[in-house]
């Protein structure tokens, strides 16, 4: 089992912290390889931010691919830059927010979820990527959920305790999307 997956949007959305957590409790709690190759744009805030992430059984060649069976996308400049790296048969995550989820192609798995309007809702835009993440992990099932709530515990826990009720709700409402879209 190979997973290849690209984590696209604007800096400040949360692009780096959804891979590092991904890679983290994947690394920290399976025997499975994983890669994590981040890369920035030139400013932080509201330039391009994305990141690779690869979670194998077998050793990883390359931490870039030429195409990933997986993409999450924040925002419409990176869903236009990256839809074409898809493998077909993969599965697209978009923020329905700010990007639109219509696309010219009809081999792979859309997945919408909302995630800046949910993040507004829940009275902070900045867990827009724990929703995110919790979809990717419903859908894909790629790593258990306890296993990544355990990461986002230690990870947000030991930083900002008083914010760690508020991201395992947002991953919990994320989970729920892609559990729904996978059926």
């Amino acid at each position: 089992m190979e997973r290849d997956l690209i984590v696209a949007g604007f800096g400040g959305q949360g692009v780096m912290m959804l891979g590092t957590l991904l890679a983290q409790a994947t690394c920290d709690s399976t025997d499975k390889n994983v890669t994590y190759f981040p890369s920035y744009g030139a400013e932080m805030r509201g330039g391009t931010a994305n990141c690779y992430v690869a979670i194998s059984d077998e050793e990883i060649g390359a931490p870039v691919m030429e195409t990933v069976s997986d993409l999450i996308v924040f925002n419409q400049p990176s869903l236009d830059r990256f839809l074409e790296k898809l493998a077909p048969g993969g599965a697209l995550f978009v923020n329905t927010s700010i990007a639109d989820p219509k696309i010219d192609r009809d081999d792979v798995n859309v997945v919408e979820v909302p995630v800046t309007e949910m993040a507004i809702e829940m009275g902070n835009p900045k867990v827009l990527n724990i929703i995110m993440l919790g979809a990717f992990i419903g859908y894909t099932e790629v790593v258990s959920k306890d296993v990544v709530l355990q990461e986002i515990k230690n990870k947000i826990g030991a930083k900002k305790p008083e914010l760690l009720p508020l991201n395992e709700e947002a991953f919990e409402k994320g989970f729920a999307i892609g559990s729904a879209a996978k059926n």
